[in-house]
């Protein structure tokens, strides 16, 4: 089993950056895809990025050439280097591990932290 506790949001002005960090209790090497989420007030939970165990990435359009995901397998972390943050970034971020392709496989998710971009 792994627990997932995200950290590193918080209120940052337009242009600016973070760095969210989500740190797994467990092996995250038994998950095959990492990912990032975020959730609006009001809106869905949408992919924001995801990476694979062996490394591969994937961005949603809207955050492509400004955010930055990544995975140590070895410190059991996964990083989300977000630059260049809009108002339209402002959003509960969540971490998410899958351990497998199958329906059953299970999955696992942090509790989330709050991003604001605001002048």
């Amino acid at each position: 089993q792994v627990q997932l506790v995200e950290s590193g949001g918080g209120v940052v002005q337009p242009g600016g950056s973070l760095r969210l960090s989500c740190a797994a209790s467990g092996s995250i090497a038994n998950c095959i895809y990492m990912g990032w989420y975020r959730q609006a007030p009001g809106n869905e939970r949408i992919l924001v990025a995801t990476v694979s165990s062996r490394g591969r990435t994937k961005y949603a359009d809207s955050v492509n050439g400004r955010f930055t995901i990544s995975r140590d397998n070895a410190k059991n972390t996964m990083g989300l280097q977000m630059n260049s943050l809009k108002p339209e970034d402002t959003a509960v971020y969540f971490c998410k591990c899958t351990t497998g392709v199958a329906v059953e496989s299970p999955i696992y998710w942090g509790q989330g932290t709050q991003v604001t971009v605001s002048s």
